[in-house]
């Protein structure tokens, strides 16, 4: 599986990176071609599941996901978020760390693997730099509201 890796820092303390990035409707607003549809009443917590649905018009694909590990920062402590991908044409795992920096803010550690069912192997690095590519762009936009 391609493994995505991404480190970010912010000036928002671990709670605000925590709200921003883990508010999954806002994901589908960064994401092109994407809406995020909410399957389970809030609040988000482990057993959330919500769908990744991109595409235009009638040809889409839907990338569902399941929040298995819930953990919010508290003071002192990172907070820490795993979603389990239970989709045909993605599989796979996401996580996000937020670490309390010493001299104020936040830094952002954002994981994932990913198999997109239907391409080759050879191609893993390809979709680990595309990954790269659009996740960090998500990060970041979803920071700065």
């Amino acid at each position: 599986m391609p493994g995505i890796r991404i480190v970010h820092r912010t000036s928002l303390d671990p709670a605000g990176a925590w709200s921003r990035l883990t508010d999954w409707e806002r994901h589908g607003e960064r994401v092109p071609l994407t809406r995020t549809i909410i399957e389970t009443a809030p609040p988000t917590g482990a057993g959330t599941v919500f769908t990744a649905r991109t595409g235009v018009g009638r040809i889409t694909f839907d990338d569902p996901m399941e929040v298995v590990v819930w953990h919010p920062p508290a003071e002192g402590t990172d907070g820490f978020v795993r979603l389990v991908k239970r989709g045909r044409a993605v599989t796979g795992w996401a996580e996000i760390r937020i670490r309390p920096l010493p001299a104020g803010g936040s830094e952002i550690h954002w994981r994932e693997e990913l198999r997109l069912r239907g391409l080759p192997r050879a191609l893993d690095p390809a979709v680990a730099l595309a990954g790269r590519l659009l996740f960090s762009r998500v990060v970041r936009g979803l920071l700065r509201r």
